[in-house]
């Protein structure tokens, strides 16, 4: 029985190890798009926190196939585990929507949006690090990733509605709208994230 102590640690240090990586990513791409210098070095490098983060992911879901005992629900940590992987896979693919279109310069909505995402990230990595510590310590990153993701919604629904008023290029519409639905849709990410915290909460605080 003494074995099982460790393990039920090991999924709270994977998390984090987890959550850490989605910061990085996100950092990366903060740091992509506003720099704007070499976008196709840059992807490569998001690319390789995204497959990170798919080592991490497999081996909490090979973990949790091998252990009698877990220290959450097992659905739990499965849905989470896959709802912080969909983070890095947003961010991987809001990366390839700018090198794929070959976008010359990221707009200013563009800057704002990779900045939320990153600010959703660093909320989700604080909730993350208090799993297996003081429970209700979560539900203010929540509150938080929450009221990012409503900012979010609001600057992509602003800027499609530009576009449409004022880009007269079908093509770059077509474009920029996609962009800016995936970059909201890695908030969205985040939040699906917390919404799993929030019901771990709920059952074991």
């Amino acid at each position: 029985m003494f074995g099982l102590i460790p393990k039920e640690e090991k999924f709270f240090v994977l998390f984090k190890d987890l959550a850490r990586n989605i910061v990085e990513g996100a950092q990366l791409f903060k740091e992509m798009i506003d720099d704007f210098d070499d976008p196709v070095a840059s992807q490569k490098l998001i690319k390789q926190i995204e497959h990170n983060g798919d080592i991490l992911t497999h081996d909490i879901v090979k973990k949790l196939n091998k252990s009698f005992v877990t220290p959450l629900d097992r659905e739990d940590i499965y849905a989470l585990s896959g709802a912080l992987d969909d983070i890095l896979d947003l961010i991987d693919a809001c990366s390839q929507r700018f090198v794929m279109y070959n976008v010359e310069q990221p707009t200013s909505t563009a800057k704002e949006m990779a900045f939320l995402i990153l600010k959703s990230c660093q909320a989700v990595e604080g909730a993350v690090s208090f799993l297996g510590g003081n429970l209700e310590q979560i539900n203010r990153f929540c509150v938080e990733v929450n009221s990012l993701e409503n900012e979010a919604d609001r600057v992509c629904r602003e800027a499609i509605s530009r576009l449409f008023d004022e880009e007269k290029d079908p093509i770059q519409l077509i474009k920029w709208k996609e962009i800016y639905e995936t970059l909201e849709r890695a908030c969205d990410k985040c939040e699906d994230a917390v919404n799993i915290l929030e019901s771990v909460v709920l059952k074991n605080a």
